[in-house]
């Protein structure tokens, strides 16, 4: 659910306007509004979220099948395999957005820290993060450097095209670049995956070297958190309160600050750019931890009740949920389906989040009470197993 709050701009118009509001969505105060409440609370902290939960469910597949008495690093390795292949698809069939091939393969060099005490685990994650932060940083200041040579004076024609290009490429397209994306979203399905296929061939790559190494940490934390009993609920809601006020005193008044440098600067595209990428980077995983507190702290307080019964099933069925999503999302945006894509406003585009939202609570929680898993969960289960697995929740099986 938190994945789609935070997709939903890409699904719906050009990429660049995920970074820079002035880039398409409008301008009007509720647009804008919507781009801090996303920069500040959503935008890499539901990716971060997402990340611990993968880190976490690594470990207890694991334990499973220890306990089945099969090999561990063999089912991990199968299970991550076959990520692979559905990312790939999701990507090149479905959508540009795809974060299951990134997943694959850091689950596969995740694998080797497993068995490692919560300690080490923090301490790389760690380590990680500050080569993430150093990374960003260091691209951030090439940029900075060719803007203000840019604007110097008397500065030479090759200095101010590859500005120009450097802003075109972060926040601010020309109109026909802008057209061009457009078009091509509002054309024919088999236009689209032509596009992945060749322009965009190599496209999962790139974004697997920008992302791995915070992916990664975000893994990591996760199976150090899982081995504290936090990610099982497992502390006391004095311990959850804590970690969620220590988290969000630090983390929501300086993405508050960065947001505002962006509103301030006019949305600069090298300022926005560095803020959403590398100046909020060391906050990104705080905030995702505040958000498990404060969602432990309201899962054990409401276990039980209906809407935490349903949000569960809509966990449990999280992989059919997420490429789901983008059946769903990209028939309605693309031209293919409704044709909506860069029609709506950015403050408009949450409704259709909250649509999505309906549609999990309410189909989740009645599949999985008369079968075992999600399609797509069964699927994923099946491959990696290399047989075909009871569906039916009658069947005999270890949920």
């Amino acid at each position: 659910m938190g994945i789609l709050l935070m997709n939903i701009i890409a699904f719906a118009m050009p990429e660049v306007a995920y970074i820079n509001p002035l880039a398409w969505g409008g301008t009007e105060p509720a647009d804008i509004i919507a781009w801090a409440v996303n920069f500040i609370l959503v935008d890499g902290k539901m990716r971060g979220l997402f990340s611990l939960l993968f880190g976490a469910s690594m470990l207890l597949v694991m334990e499973r099948a220890r306990a089945a008495g099969e090999d561990e690093q063999s089912v991990h390795v199968r299970r991550m395999g076959w990520l692979l292949i559905f990312g790939l698809a999701h990507y090149y069939l479905l959508w540009y957005g795809d974060i299951l091939f990134t997943y694959a393969i850091c689950g596969f060099v995740a694998m080797v820290f497993a068995h490692m005490e919560p300690r080490r685990l923090l301490r790389w994650s760690i380590g990680l993060f500050a080569v993430n932060f150093i990374g960003w940083v260091a691209l951030l200041g090439s940029m900075i450097a060719l803007k203000w040579s840019a604007l110097q004076p008397g500065a030479d024609a090759d200095t101010l095209n590859s500005y120009a290009e450097l802003v075109a490429s972060i926040g601010l397209p020309d109109a026909e670049s802008l057209a061009s994306e457009i078009n091509l979203h509002h054309g024919s399905y088999g236009l689209i995956v032509a596009d992945k296929l060749t322009v965009g061939l190599f496209r999962p790559v790139i974004f697997f070297f920008y992302s791995a190494v915070e992916t990664l940490a975000l893994m990591l934390l996760g199976m150090a958190l899982m081995k504290t009993g936090f990610m099982a609920g497992g502390w006391s809601a004095a311990r959850y309160r804590r970690a969620a006020v220590t988290c969000y005193a630090i983390g929501l008044p300086a993405m508050a600050l960065l947001a505002w440098w962006c509103w301030s600067s006019g949305f600069d595209a090298v300022t926005t750019f560095g803020a959403t990428f590398a100046w909020s980077a060391p906050f990104r995983p705080l905030l995702a931890i505040g958000h498990a507190a404060v969602a432990l702290l309201l899962i054990n307080r409401f276990a039980g009740t209906a809407i935490v019964t349903r949000i569960a099933a809509a966990g449990r069925a999280a992989f059919t949920n997420y490429l789901g999503t983008s059946i769903v999302m990209t028939a309605i945006f693309y031209g293919y389906g409704l044709g909506l894509y860069g029609e709506i406003s950015r403050a408009a585009a949450y409704l259709f989040v909250l649509g999505g939202w309906i549609v999990m609570l309410a189909w989740s929680k009645p599949w999985l009470d008369r079968f075992a898993y999600g399609p797509f969960e069964w699927l994923w289960r099946s491959l990696a197993r290399g047989k075909i697995q009871p569906f039916r929740r009658s069947s005999s099986i270890a949920t």
